[in-house]
């Protein structure tokens, strides 16, 4: 037993449902999912270079906001940085979600914002799902561009050619804002394949889930 347990199974089983649903790779490793030890400059995540299928709770890695290892078989995430990154801009985030959902990722390819379409999308996600530029993976360009976005008070982004990045203040949020991007992304894409022009909130709605948004969150 450890006392992180807690964050390193609720990491293990959000990794198992997002791969057995499409949002990660099944087989490859593709993407990479943290929440935060409440209270701590602590977080789990999961390990670099293993496919989700094959994780067991001690390879989840727990990691300090210096990237210390302080518990877990293998190496932590290359995202690592990333990750804790928005937890430092971010007081309000505790779970962190990276992944290659398809949709999402189609977007991020034509380096297309996605608009708030519906109230939900708004009130959950924010106005925009705005666009991270492109850098490495792993380096501390991709980190910098990240937290750059963050001031936006969003909690879905796109990351240039690469995936996206799903936030929430806990883990069943995160996820929910994942799937949610999801949706609006197939949406979205369908919608653009039309070539109609895509109709938006209008500014007194754009207004009201706003205010609503901000006693949400506040």
């Amino acid at each position: 037993m450890s006392k992180f347990d807690n964050i390193k199974r609720q990491v293990l089983d959000s990794c198992r449902w997002l791969a057995e649903n499409g949002f990660l790779g099944r087989l490859s490793t593709g993407g990479n999912i943290s929440v935060r030890e409440p209270g701590e400059k602590i977080a789990a995540i999961t390990p670099s270079g293993r496919s989700y299928h094959s994780l067991e709770l001690t390879d989840i890695c727990v990691i300090d906001f210096d990237q210390n290892l302080i518990e877990g078989s293998f190496a932590p995430s290359i995202e690592a940085g990333m990750h804790l990154g928005v937890y430092r801009h971010r007081p309000d985030v505790n779970a962190v979600i990276h992944t290659h959902q398809p949709y999402a990722s189609t977007l991020s390819t034509i380096n297309k914002p996605i608009p708030a379409l519906f109230d939900e999308i708004f009130v959950e996600i924010g106005h925009v799902v705005d666009i991270v530029p492109y850098a490495f993976s792993g380096s501390a360009e991709l980190v910098d561009n990240v937290t750059a976005k963050l001031a936006n008070d969003c909690h879905c982004y796109l990351i240039q050619s690469h995936g996206a990045m799903s936030l929430g203040a806990d883990m069943e949020r995160a996820m929910r804002n994942s799937e949610l991007l999801e949706n609006v992304a197939r949406i979205y894409c369908q919608a653009l394949a039309t070539g109609e022009e895509i109709q938006h909130l209008p500014p007194s709605a754009m207004d009201y889930f706003a205010e609503m948004r901000k006693l949400r969150f506040e």
